[in-house]
């Protein structure tokens, strides 16, 4: 398993869930791992995890809201590794509501970490890629970018920029030797949405990650490790021929339902 052998990636939100599972996946498949996390202690455990099993990261405090912090870390990374040829934006925060339960806090809060951390981390990592002649970005988007969801105003309103973005900037580079695309899951279970559960519904988390799970037509959630799994294809060399795409993942939400 060496497809990102050499590889230096840049993994924000690395530290839980998706995040962390991308970062072990591309380090076992051979590549160094910056791992971009404002909870340092979430991060540091990924850290663990990946020198484990004898591969290499590092953790480099961050908030994907703050640009300055954001540059600074892309610096101290290209600066440590010589260059940084991936970049997978992780990081995002759940909203739920309808357009009336959503107040102008709650939208500025997913904004400045949904779509001005995305930006932030593309503007970070542009140009050292340009320079370096090409390079990888990422982002992760959902299917709340592709169809209706209920209660989910505010985080499909990211989520639809998450896309465009991707798009704009495939276009706008592909000429530079750097492809970007984007992910689209469907519900994948990681610890936010058990968290979820024990917050909204208790005494009837059961029932409800069971409705949950079925609302994809394959009757599950999604698991982070095949997320991460499909990633790893996205950003090895075997999709040179992949760029302004954005890929599905979702137990055929979008084609079944």
């Amino acid at each position: 398993m060496t497809r990102l052998s050499g590889k230096i990636a840049l993994v924000t939100g690395g530290g839980s869930g998706i995040g962390r599972s991308i970062a072990v996946r591309f380090a076992r498949e051979g590549a160094c791992v910056g791992i971009l996390d404002v909870d340092v202690q979430g991060a540091s455990e990924t850290e663990c995890a990946i020198a484990e099993a004898g591969g290499t990261a590092r953790v480099y405090a961050c908030d994907v809201a703050n640009q300055a912090r954001v540059i600074a870390a892309v610096r101290e990374v290209a600066e440590t590794f010589g260059r940084i040829d991936v970049l997978v934006n992780n990081a995002g925060i759940a909203h739920v509501g309808t357009l009336e339960q959503t107040t102008e806090a709650d939208l500025d809060r997913l904004y400045q970490v949904n779509v001005k951390g995305v930006y932030n981390g593309m503007y970070a990592c542009i140009g050292p890629m340009m320079e370096q002649g090409g390079g990888v970005i990422l982002n992760l988007a959902s299917i709340a970018s592709r169809v209706g969801v209920a209660d989910r105003f505010a985080y499909m309103m990211t989520k639809g920029a998450v896309l465009t973005m991707t798009l704009s900037v495939a276009r706008d580079y592909v000429d530079k030797g750097i492809r970007c695309n984007c992910i689209c899951p469907a519900r994948i279970h990681t610890p936010f949405v058990d968290n979820f559960l024990r917050k909204n519904y208790p005494g009837r988390e059961d029932d409800m990650f069971r409705a949950l799970s079925r609302y994809q037509p394959l009757g599950r959630m999604g698991t982070p490790d095949e997320v991460a799994a499909l990633a790893t294809f996205l950003c090895s060399d075997e999709a040179a021929f992949i760029t302004g795409a954005a890929y599905d993942i979702d137990g055929g939400v979008i084609g079944l339902r």
